[in-house]
């Protein structure tokens, strides 16, 4: 990487409320503001820690909290599966249970970046609060050494997550003026971290707990997080100033909503369930495909048996590879044709996934009918069709709504985007259930049948309100 260099022409002016605050110049890293290389670190230690706990968090729960000796010791876990029982039903074998652990988890985790948003932007703004964020992820983590403290290390892990992640996304938007057509770009060299730290989360976290012992790996998902939180501080300068708190900017003007923002917005809060029907198979790549994968890919290569958490390590190499990828391409195409739109892209990730989902499919019904264990070569290829689709509906999903939001509302409507992963992660929860009592062909059909109506939808809608979504909104909406 070369080092950043100072532009003599990228000043700009960051405007918090009526009044601009100081115009500072900006440092570029590669064609982007420096501050993306911060952003997009912290968010690579911050998602190293998410995803290890995450690789380790059903095979832990199914092949040892969750059994005799251990989940007797769990506080409070009496209460908390019988509000489960509520929600999806009685659970028929332990890894139903565990699946719909790991789905209310994630959920949750995808449900309080609004407030998240709201501590930011009323009380304590981004820097405190992301701060905060990581110091909670990184004291749940640690408590996840311990069975008695299990739910207490997910409530602080769901808290952390809600503060810290919403607010890092919204500021690499923030980086940029608006039309500023590397906002796009932005977004996937964003989620280029994100894959990044799912990378190295199972083949340091996963590795560890699961030839080691299991705190210990989840022990090093607390230390990458403090990590990154030493990163986004020491970098912490080089990103938009902290913009005026609500609480103290009453007497402020608001820009009125117009009657297109209302239309836009109400097109983006009815998108929010089929982003989820898209993303079903992707959540799902960490809680039932693990499950299954498990008991049915032939984890020998190279003469050794690999851990089953070296899937994620597959599917993260892939994804930096096909986000990387992806925005090469992207470029390259612009130079030649008329770049497709956001929905386009959306349309053709869809399809891209799916097409890993149907592989998926057919290799279980084959392993159901004959006892062959399918190669982890299989896995690489399912992994790879699936972060092709993702590399097209996820960053090009949060670049449509940081565009097309209303101007007055915009962190709002960013917080409102991750409900697609609330609701995907339920979804995920409640499906993921269905694993042990249904063929396995029918099951993972029932994931190619989602997104693939998701694809159906995004096209109806492009059709239909393709120029209302698409069209920037003017700086006064």
């Amino acid at each position: 990487m070369t080092p950043g260099r100072e532009s003599a022409v990228a000043i700009e002016e960051i405007e918090a409320g009526p009044e601009p605050l100081v115009a500072r110049p900006r440092l570029e890293f590669l064609g982007h503001p420096v501050g993306l290389p911060v952003i997009a670190f912290t968010e690579a230690f911050e998602r190293f820690s998410y995803y290890g706990m995450q690789t380790l968090l059903v095979l832990y729960m199914v092949k040892a909290l969750l059994l005799p000796g251990h989940v007797e010791n769990i506080a409070g876990f009496g209460w908390f599966t019988a509000g489960l029982s509520w929600i999806y039903g009685a659970p028929p074998t332990t890894q139903a249970l565990a699946s719909h652990i790991f789905g209310t988890y994630t959920a949750l985790v995808y449900f309080t970046p609004i407030f998240g948003g709201l501590v930011a932007d009323a009380w304590l703004g981004k820097t405190r609060t992301v701060t905060l964020g990581a110091l909670l992820m990184a004291a749940g983590h640690f408590l996840m050494a311990f069975d008695a403290s299990f739910l207490v290390a997910l409530l602080l892990l769901v808290l952390g997550v809600g503060c810290l992640k919403g607010n890092l996304a919204s500021q690499v938007g923030a980086l940029y003026p608006p039309g500023d057509g590397r906002a796009t770009d932005a977004y996937q060299l964003y989620y280029i971290g994100i894959s990044a730290g799912a990378f190295f989360a199972p083949l340091v976290c996963g590795f560890l707990g699961e030839e080691i012992d299991w705190h210990w790996g989840f022990g090093a998902a607390g230390v990458g997080m403090v990590i990154g939180l030493a990163i986004y501080l020491f970098g912490r300068h080089h990103l938009p100033p902290e913009p005026r708190l609500l609480r103290s900017a009453a007497a402020q003007p608001v820009p009125a909503m117009t009657r297109r923002d209302w239309q836009v917005l109400i097109l983006l809060v009815l998108l929010i369930p089929v982003l989820a029907m898209s993303a079903l198979g992707n959540q799902q790549m960490f809680n039932a495909y693990l499950v299954w994968a498990d008991r049915s890919y032939e984890f020998m290569m190279f003469g050794h048996r690999m851990p089953t958490s070296f899937l994620v390590s597959f599917d993260a190499a892939t994804g930096v590879l096909t986000l990387a990828g992806a925005v090469a391409f992207w470029r390259w195409y612009a130079g030649r044709w008329r770049e497709p739109d956001d929905l386009t892209k959306l349309i053709i990730g869809c399809l891209i996934s799916s097409s890993g989902f149907i592989l998926v499919t057919i290799v279980a019904s084959h392993h159901a009918a004959t006892g062959a264990r399918p190669s982890l070569w299989i896995a690489l290829l399912v992994n790879t069709l699936n972060n092709l689709g993702f590399a097209n509906v996820f960053p090009v999903s949060l670049a449509l709504y940081s565009r097309a939001a209303p101007r007055a509302i915009t962190g709002t409507v960013i917080g409102i985007y991750y409900l697609f992963l609330f609701l995907a992660n339920i979804l995920v929860g409640i499906v993921g259930g269905w694993l042990d009592i249904m063929p396995a062909g029918q099951f993972w059909g029932i994931h190619v049948a989602a997104i693939l109506s998701a694809a159906a939808i995004f096209l109806g809608v492009k059709l239909l309100f393709g120029r209302l979504l698409l069209q920037q909104p003017g700086p006064q909406s």
